[in-house]
């Protein structure tokens, strides 16, 4: 069976390095054929991340665009998909420079601030998307009070039943551990390209990829640390089951879910702070500490 955890590593590895997915980004002709129109379109795409013809999807309850065609004024709501149709600059605007139009069809469309419109959108991709719902530090900070609170209660309650569970009264295997301090690694590495790159993660943010070969170094070590969390999560799952009877197993793998929620709240949100550093380092020494004692 421990064959088996390693021939399902050996496969989904296999997997990652042969499929892969594109960026994707304007196209754009030979810089000879360019016209002043494009190159100023270039020009814009590089510094913010997206141009003409991008989608959205609105995430606001609404969003008020004008329409220039009738001096009108046309309300898109939440869940709306528009396009990018136009950009212009209106240097004089001291609210915002930029105006977009956007148009959700061929009847509904108009131009709205730059500012207005990001704070009320969200790219047209599901990994966007997700990365929208992970970022809201308000939603961290939530986030952790609640899974602190609930995962303490729970070891508490499987400690007390001599349940087993990862770091405390663990297994003879070290899949769980390493999910673990995998998905400690991973938040501290998200926020750190938060605040060290952050430009970077913002093109990453409007063109997502899931091949780590693809990317930037340090983005192409996160989407490789995420694809590690899935290998490593199936291997442990098999380990786990064939360890323990069945609803020992589900335990142990809900406390270990809970584990896995502290970690990513946690270093998450402390790491924006730079206490994660210090942090992740004390728990990588817990951790194996404690696996050394349970072999």
């Amino acid at each position: 069976m421990l064959k088996c955890s390693r021939w399902i590593l050996m496969c989904c590895a296999m997997c990652i390095m042969l499929c892969g997915c594109y960026n994707r980004g304007p196209l754009t002709p030979d810089a000879w054929d360019l016209t002043k129109q494009q190159i100023d379109s270039i020009s814009f795409y590089t510094t913010h991340h997206y141009t003409q013809n991008y989608n959205f999807v609105v995430t606001g309850d609404s969003l008020t665009v004008v329409d220039d065609l009738y001096n009108d004024t046309i309300t898109l709501y939440k869940g709306d998909h528009i396009v990018v149709a136009d950009i212009m600059t209106q240097p004089a605007d001291t609210i915002d420079s930029v105006w977009v139009k956007v148009a959700r069809d061929q009847l509904s469309f108009g131009w709205i601030h730059e500012s207005e419109l990001l704070a009320q959108v969200s790219p047209d991709d599901p990994i966007s998307q997700f990365i929208d719902f992970f970022s809201d530090a308000h939603l961290l900070i939530f986030m952790a009070f609640c899974v602190v609170i609930v995962a303490a209660y729970g070891v508490r309650r499987l400690l007390r039943r001599g349940s087993k569970i990862v770091h405390f009264n663990d297994i003879p295997s070290f899949y769980p551990t390493a999910l673990c301090l995998l998905v400690a690694s991973s938040a501290v590495l998200y926020s750190s390209i938060q605040l060290f790159g952050p430009e970077t993660w913002r093109h990453f943010y409007y063109h997502p990829s899931l091949n780590p070969f693809a990317l930037p170094f340090w983005l192409g070590l996160f989407v490789t640390s995420v694809w590690a969390i899935i290998i490593v999560a199936i291997a442990t799952v098999d380990d786990v089951t064939r360890l323990l009877p069945v609803g020992s197993a589900v335990l142990y793998l809900g406390g270990l879910a809970a584990i896995c929620a502290v970690c990513y709240v946690v270093f998450s949100v402390t790491t924006l702070y730079y206490i994660g550093y210090p942090l992740v380092i004390a728990y990588y020494v817990f951790a194996i500490s404690a696996r050394s004692r349970f072999r």
